[in-house]
């Protein structure tokens, strides 16, 4: 892979290149990129979306929105100063007119959207949506559908539907948010179909990155920016370089900001907490400092900033220790994976898991979901179903009312109407899906 090509300016439903030598110096076409997705319906849906705490009444606990904006944060610092280095290792792209500002901008870009496809409550609402069709009601499709559209609704995958809310065409709109072929292409983390599932250890096995129904998109984006082809069966590329920082500032955030509300919100004992954070920030941190904050929120934040500061320059070395492994494909593991920290992170991980991830309030919730997705889905998709083969009663007239046209499209293919709805389902933010529910359930208090 090579940085110009990587670098494309193209933005999806072009159907020529761009220069950057020839863009608007006060508002970058990388910049515009990051403008469109805060602009977008499917990023407000993230204020109120579930990062850790389904529902939470508190007002500092995380959401995807907040989540992604501190992503964003970090991810465009990561970009800046590997763009830097770039710059200098790459004369010609200076020439070309980049600057360190582009890679930022890329990388910002990608990250505030990394979540843009997934589904309410959390983790929980993917796999719920996947548990409709492999052991639900959903199951019935099976036999009407290829190998591939049925795995891509039994492994539900947020990241897929991401890349469908960005380039999904609708009438009146081609090329979806209309964003830089590079841009999408950092968001990529999984370039890969469903199947075949897991081929390898490589990092970008770990998922995948677009369902059947933009198959032709995903195609159109990796040959521009010359992403590599792996010598594998199904379709499946290695990764847009800037990809490996996206996923980067997520697990830096993820890792020490979640950390950080489970302290806040007391499931996690200050004193064992904080002891966890000083060991990743020991060279970095001002003792005197420290000890000379008074209260629990002050200290934690200390250490926040510190231990993002800390990872964002493990990172930055990494990249750029292994360019040359990353542009070959060669590099198969998340930048933290190699980090010095790594035993650090993966403590402070672990006490996530067991302290947060299953305190009772958010498997309560996470149950709720379950049920909440998998009711919707069930009465969505009958009706659209219905209303295509001629059976439409009108209970399903009136619940596709509650439906927007542009998820109700009469589509030949099932696969198409089953994943109109599962994306409607999955755009939904936490709080309409529960009031939706209810309303559905007859519940109209």
């Amino acid at each position: 892979m090579n940085w110009e090509q990587l670098l494309s300016l193209k933005r999806f439903g072009d159907i020529q290149k761009r220069e950057r030598a020839k863009q608007d110096e006060t508002r970058l076409g990388f910049e515009v990129d990051f403008d469109r997705i805060i602009f977008s319906s499917a990023f407000r849906s993230l204020q109120d979306k579930t990062q850790v705490i389904p529902l939470s009444k508190t007002d500092f606990v995380h959401t995807r929105l907040t989540h992604s904006l501190e992503v964003s944060v970090v991810g465009r610092t990561l970009g800046r100063r590997v763009g830097k280095e770039l710059l200098e290792r790459h004369p010609k792209l200076k020439e070309l007119g980049y600057t360190f500002n582009d890679f930022g901008a890329i990388v910002a870009a990608a990250s505030v959207m990394h979540d843009i496809g997934n589904p309410p409550f959390g983790h929980s609402g993917e796999k719920a949506i996947g548990e409709y069709f492999k052991t639900g009601k959903g199951l019935q499709y099976k036999d009407q559908l290829t190998d591939l559209e049925y795995q891509d609704l039994i492994d539900f995958e947020g990241n897929a539907n991401g890349f469908k809310i960005l380039t999904e065409n609708r009438e009146g709109i081609q090329g979806g948010l209309r964003l830089s072929y590079a841009t999408l292409g950092t968001f990529l983390k999984y370039p890969k179909e469903s199947l075949p599932k897991k081929p390898t250890k490589h990092i970008v096995d770990k998922k995948y990155g677009f369902f059947q129904s933009e198959k032709d998109a995903f195609l159109d984006v990796v040959q521009d920016l010359g992403l590599l082809k792996k010598e594998s069966e199904g379709v499946s590329y290695y990764r847009h370089p800037l990809a490996y920082l996206v996923e980067a500032a997520d697990d830096i955030c993820y890792t020490i900001i979640d950390f950080e509300d489970g302290i806040n919100l007391g499931l996690i004992e200050e004193d064992y907490a904080l002891e966890y954070m000083i060991k990743l920030v020991k060279d970095t941190i001002d003792s005197k400092k420290y000890h000379s904050l008074q209260h629990t929120k002050d200290r934690v934040s200390y250490l926040r900033a510190l231990a993002i500061g800390v990872l964002i320059n493990e990172a930055v070395t990494i990249f750029l220790d292994n360019e040359e492994a990353i542009l070959n494909g060669t590099f198969d593991k998340g930048l933290l994976d190699k980090c010095k920290y790594e035993a650090q992170i993966n403590d402070i991980i672990k006490i996530s898991v067991d302290k947060i991830y299953r305190s009772k309030e958010v498997v309560e919730k996470e149950v709720a979901g379950y049920k909440i997705i998998g009711d919707l889905l069930d009465v969505f998709v009958t009706a659209l179903n219905n209303k295509f083969d001629n059976k439409q009663s009108n209970y399903d007239k009136l619940v596709l009312n509650l439906i927007p046209q542009e998820y109700q499209q009469e589509k030949e293919s099932l696969y198409d109407r089953i994943m109109q709805i599962s994306s409607y389902v999955a755009g939904l933010s936490d709080g309409y899906a529960i009031r939706l529910h209810r309303k559905i359930m007859g519940n109209i208090s």
